[in-house]
């Protein structure tokens, strides 16, 4: 573990972790909760799944882990299913890196990790806390599954914090979503800004000021409009329609941190 990685041996993992692991040449990151006895707990597009309507719903083909020719005796997954599975730490891998998530950074270090996804500033609840909710989760869903809405990162934050982003009947946005969408948006944003500055060493540091702003202001840590939410209410309001899922833009994530 460290400021530039947060690999990590498999030895050291206890349960109530969440680790994750690259997948698609490292565009995306599967990520999921170490429940002990080589388990895992993770959010997959196995369940009811609500499309992004771009090239990301081709691009990102599989959250999850990737099928092997060679069937796993240890694993036993069937086609009726929430999204929300139990894998052993292997196929959870599917032959990538082991990494844990981190939190209760400090803001330097958040931002010195200039990929979302790998940490936050909020803080976990005791591990056993945590255990309890993910397999909870297990048996009762974690609602659509969404790569921006409501995705893995999302259902292991939520595991390991119990916080969700919760504005009138709405949920989540994941740290490594605002990392795929905030490089492209800082820029469009930053392009005004060219006014001020014509040297491209400035336009290029006032770009990466406007996407590191975006992170921080979307981090689950930070934003104001989250709440707790017990697991057993959580599954109570997604059965009943009570609570669903949105992508709130990041223009009006900086505006409402500035606000407070």
């Amino acid at each position: 573990m460290g400021l530039l990685s947060n690999r990590l041996h498999r030895g050291s993992l206890k349960p109530g972790d969440h680790i994750y692991s690259w997948r698609s040449a490292y565009i995306y990151a599967h990520h999921g909760i170490y429940v002990g006895d080589d388990k895992v707990v993770h959010f997959t597009r196995r369940g009811q799944e609500v499309g992004t309507g771009t090239v990301l719903d081709v691009l990102l083909v599989s959250s999850g882990a990737r099928r092997s020719l060679v069937p796993c005796t240890t694993c036993t997954h069937t086609n009726d299913t929430n999204g929300v599975v139990s894998s052993c730490l292997n196929c959870f891998l599917a032959g990538g890196v082991l990494y844990r998530f981190e939190y209760a950074v400090t803001p330097a270090v958040f931002l010195a990790k200039a990929r979302g996804g790998t940490c936050t500033l909020a803080v976990s609840d005791p591990h056993v806390t945590v255990v309890h909710r993910a397999n909870y989760l297990l048996e009762n869903g974690f609602g659509c599954y969404n790569v921006f809405k409501n995705n893995c990162e999302d259902f292991a934050i939520y595991c390991k914090t119990g916080l969700l982003v919760v504005d009138q009947r709405t949920m989540g946005q994941s740290g490594q979503a605002v990392s795929i969408i905030g490089g492209p948006l800082a820029a469009v944003l930053s392009t005004p800004l060219r006014l001020v500055t014509t040297n491209v060493y400035g336009m290029v540091a006032t770009a990466v000021g406007v996407y590191c702003a975006s992170r921080y202001a979307a981090d689950i840590g930070m934003r104001r409009d989250v709440m707790k939410v017990g697991v057993e209410d959580l599954t109570r309001r997604i059965a009943t329609g009570a609570l669903t899922v949105v992508e709130p833009s990041i223009p009006a994530l900086v505006a409402n941190n500035n606000a407070t």
